[in-house]
């Protein structure tokens, strides 16, 4: 009698939208903190995030280089130091978002949920008004019709009542809308600090575990910075 031979579950990945709104640093401790947790990640940068990249970083995204550019991008700290840290992207499939048949585009590729960051306020129409006018966009509505997990971190400040809209329309919808909003009660005292507190509210949101900032538990005076050091 032949032993049954075992097999690997499915790759269930999360996907990480990033949108052209600045703050890709929120996206960059998002994504390492998703690796370090051991979680598959499927990439989307939409293509005004790309100039984002560029101009936050001093380096490009482009499709043809997507791995490289992605662990110089990610290798960034939040103050702009390069080589901060040293990312192991090998779990990330990156689809370019011109691609509307790549796999998230459809409601059976298997997905744990996707979390949009940072969210600019066109993407959050787009989302809101069912537009899927890219691939970002349509796994965003994709996400919500499967009733999947999905966050999306609004990056803009002042918004205006159409925004507003927009935004109850997605928590209608069942997405958790989250400010990228850092707090400093968890002793946050440099630009990492507080990106990774934001960056840890959303994974809070999505259910993934980490160590990116120091929890709130009743007690005043407490002033330690986050316990990570490594971007997780």
């Amino acid at each position: 009698m032949t032993a049954r031979t075992g097999t690997s579950p499915p790759r269930r990945p999360w996907i990480v939208g990033v949108s052209g709104a600045s703050g890709t640093p929120y996206a960059a401790s998002v994504l390492r903190a998703l690796l370090h947790a051991g979680e598959p990640v499927d990439l989307v940068v939409s293509r005004a995030a790309r100039l984002t990249i560029l101009d936050e970083t001093g380096h490009p995204f482009r499709d043809a280089h997507a791995q490289d550019d992605l662990r110089r991008w990610l290798s960034f700290g939040a103050d702009g130091t390069a080589d901060a840290f040293d990312p192991d992207v090998s779990a990330v499939r990156h689809w370019s978002a011109g691609d509307l048949a790549a796999g998230p585009s459809s409601g059976s590729y298997p997905a744990q949920g996707m979390i949009v960051v940072p969210a600019s306020t066109a993407c959050v129409a787009g989302v809101a008004l069912g537009l899927s006018k890219d691939l970002l966009q349509r796994a965003a509505s994709v996400t919500l019709k499967e009733r999947r997990p999905l966050v999306v971190a609004v990056r803009e400040t002042p918004l205006h009542g159409q925004t507003l809209r927009h935004l109850v329309t997605l928590d209608d919808a069942g997405a958790v809308v989250l400010p990228a909003s850092p707090a400093f009660y968890a002793g946050g005292s440099t630009a990492q600090h507080l990106v990774d507190f934001v960056a840890g509210r959303a994974l809070d949101a999505a259910g993934v575990p980490h160590k990116l900032y120091r929890r709130w538990e009743g007690e005043l005076g407490g002033r330690a910075a986050g316990e990570q050091s490594d971007g997780a």
